[in-house]
């Protein structure tokens, strides 16, 4: 999500180079030698912040010392006021999740560009009020397709707790086998409890994500099935992790869309023909 936000700013100008690659979790990922010897020759270095990188963070406090290094949740103004913690008080590093959130980050993304090349200020500041543009659609466009999902069935359940910025921003509730981090694994207590939840409220699909093992959604789906409830998995979410390079899924819009879509549908909503890409050209 960072790389493709950096493209989009910094267009012709920059040579992006993305250490994660899709499908892969960042908050289990180590730096590789090779990814050491990227970061030492590059010029700037963005991240996500808020604790998401966690097992990258030492080697990124040490470039912060010779580089020029910007970690966009945590660099906009007042990022303080929009980050979420958990109950014991961990950071949701998962901002992209709320499209208006994730467009204070092109600021920063923006300003940090222009420092280091200041002669190109205003080809930065053009790309990012362009994007900026696209996205406030794009935050208009989950808004309206989440509103169609009725109101009992607005509940989202998935792997681990990635979705509470999305949850704050549209009105959807949230749940997560596992917390925050992947790291954390969950008991079997969790489980059961998710289980009766859905039960409970009737809920008709679970979700699994692209970078997190599903078994712990088919423990559910198969906890609720003992319980004679059918709970069927509504299709597969990007959390951490977007779609292959190349395809649309694979920018930060594409996997917004994908991801509001997906739940739409199998939670009893309405999507749009042809999604954000077709809804938008009907808004111009």
């Amino acid at each position: 999500m960072v790389a493709d936000l950096v493209r989009q700013v910094a267009g012709e100008r920059g040579r992006v180079h993305g250490i994660i690659a899709e499908g892969v979790d960042p908050h289990l990922y180590a730096a590789t030698t090779s990814d050491v010897k990227t970061l030492r020759n590059s010029d700037v270095i963005f991240y996500n912040g808020l604790n998401l990188e966690g097992r990258l963070a030492g080697v990124l406090e040490k470039m912060a010392g010779v580089k020029q290094v910007c970690a966009v949740a945590e660099a906009f103004e007042g990022a303080e006021d929009y980050t979420i913690k958990d109950s014991s008080d961990e950071m949701d590093p998962h901002i992209w999740m709320d499209v208006a959130v994730w467009m204070r980050a092109v600021g920063a993304v923006s300003q940090t560009l222009s420092s280091y090349d200041p002669l190109f200020q205003s080809h930065y500041q053009k790309r990012a009020d362009a994007y900026l543009a696209t996205l406030d659609k794009l935050d208009d466009y989950v808004r309206e397709v989440v509103q169609t999902i009725p109101p009992e069935h607005r509940v989202l359940v998935t792997a681990h707790d990635a979705f509470g910025y999305m949850a704050r921003a549209y009105g959807i509730e949230v749940r997560g086998v596992q917390g925050l981090s992947t790291e954390a694994k969950p008991g079997l207590r969790d489980i059961e409890l998710l289980v009766d939840f859905l039960v409970e409220r009737g809920i008709p699909a679970v979700f699994v994500e692209s970078s997190v093992s599903r078994k712990s959604v088919e423990a559910l789906v198969e906890g609720a099935k003992a319980q004679g409830h059918e709970v069927e998995v509504g299709g597969q979410l990007f959390s951490d992790s977007m779609g292959p390079a190349g395809s649309y899924e694979g920018t930060y819009v594409g996997m917004i869309d994908h991801n509001v879509n997906t739940i739409a549908r199998a939670l009893g909503g309405v999507v749009p023909n042809g999604g954000f890409r077709e809804w938008r050209e009907t808004r111009q």
